[in-house]
C-alpha cells in the first residue's frame, strides 16, 4: 500500500469504532498510528500498514492530526491531559460520545493549551464505516473540517454545524433520541404480540412497514411545532388519552411492563388535566421543553 507522509492521523482507542475508524483512514494511504489504553488491539491494523503505539506520548508525537475514540469524557481527559503540552499546535479530532456541555468544555479547554479542536457525533454503528448510509456530525474548528474533510470522508459523510463544540453532540443525541424511542416502542409493541402468542419476527414485519408509514408524517410535525399552532379538528390530545388509556389497560392485562408506555400515558394526561385535550399531539413538544 502507498503511504501518504501528509499529515500523518493517529486514532486514540481502538474499540470497534476505533478500529473501523482506523482501518478507514488506512484505505486512503494515509500513514496512520495508533493506541489503546490495553495492549493486542492493534494486531490487525498493524498488520494492514497502520504503526502501532505503546503509548499515548508516542501516539500523539507521531500524528498530526489527533483522533479520538475513547469510551466518556472523563477518559478523554485522562488520555490527553498528561500530552497537553505534546498536543500544542496539533489537530485533535475528538468523536468519542460526549454530552454538548462536556464537548464545549474540551473545546475551551483545547484553547488554553494551543490545541484546534473538532467534535464529532458519531451517526453510525461500526460495521457502517466506510459505507454508504454513514454520517458524522462535525462542530468546532471549521479549519481542522476543511483540512481533513477528504480523510473525515473516508470513515462517513460529513457535515458541519457550526464552530460552538457542543452542537454536533447535540444533533447527535437528539437523533439517538429518537432511535431509542422507536426500539423501545418496538420492544414493547413485541412483548404484547408476544403474549398473544405471535413470533417477534412477524411481528418485526409488520412493525417495519408501520413505523415506516408513520415517520412520512415527521417533516409535517416540524412545521406544525415550528408555526406554534396545535389547532386541531381530528385526534387531537383527546383522543390519544382514549387510546393510550387502552393501550395500557391491554399491556397490563397481558403482564406487559409500562416503562415504555407509562411515560407517555403521563405526557398526555397532564396535557389533557391542564385544558390541552383539543389540541395536537405535537403539542407534547411544549410539554417537554
Amino acid at each position: 500500500m502507498a503511504e501518504n507522509k501528509q499529515n500523518p492521523v493517529t486514532v486514540l482507542g481502538l474499540g470497534a469504532m476505533g478500529q473501523a475508524l482506523a482501518a478507514a483512514f488506512l484505505k486512503t494511504g494515509r500513514s496512520t498510528v495508533v493506541w489503546n489504553r490495553t495492549p493486542g488491539k492493534d494486531a490487525d491494523l498493524v498488520a494492514a500498514g497502520a504503526v502501532g503505539a505503546a503509548t499515548v506520548d508516542e501516539a500523539v508525537h507521531a500524528g498530526e492530526v489527533i483522533v479520538v475514540v475513547l469510551l466518556d469524557h472523563a477518559s478523554v481527559h485522562a488520555a490527553l491531559d498528561p500530552v497537553a503540552e505534546r498536543l500544542s499546535g496539533k489537530q485533535v479530532i475528538n468523536l468519542t460520545s460526549t454530552a454538548p456541555e462536556e464537548a464545549r468544555e474540551l473545546g475551551r479547554w483545547a484553547e488554553q493549551h494551543g490545541i484546534d479542536y473538532l467534535d464529532g457525533g458519531i451517526m453510525a454503528v461500526p460495521p457502517m464505516i466506510g459505507q454508504p448510509g454513514a454520517s458524522i456530525l462535525y462542530s468546532g474548528s471549521r479549519k481542522v473540517f476543511d483540512d481533513n474533510r477528504e480523510l473525515l470522508e473516508s470513515a462517513a459523510a460529513a457535515d458541519y454545524f457550526g464552530e460552538d463544540a457542543g452542537l454536533a453532540s447535540t444533533w447527535d443525541f437528539a437523533l439517538l433520541s429518537s432511535m431509542y424511542g422507536m426500539f423501545a416502542g418496538f420492544l414493547h409493541g413485541a412483548a404484547l404480540a408476544r403474549s398473544a402468542g405471535a413470533s417477534v419476527s412477524a411481528f418485526a414485519e409488520r412493525a417495519t412497514a408501520w413505523v415506516t408509514a408513520m415517520a412520512q408524517l415527521i417533516p409535517e410535525y416540524g412545521r406544525i411545532i415550528d408555526g406554534g399552532d396545535y389547532t386541531t379538528d381530528v385526534q387531537h390530545l383527546n383522543f390519544h388519552k382514549a387510546a393510550m388509556d387502552a393501550i395500557v389497560r391491554a399491556s397490563r392485562d397481558a403482564g406487559v411492563a409500562l416503562d415504555v408506555i407509562g411515560p407517555i400515558k403521563n405526557l398526555i394526561d397532564r396535557q389533557v388535566a391542564d385544558g390541552h385535550g383539543a389540541l395536537a399531539f405535537e403539542r407534547t413538544f411544549e410539554e417537554l421543553r
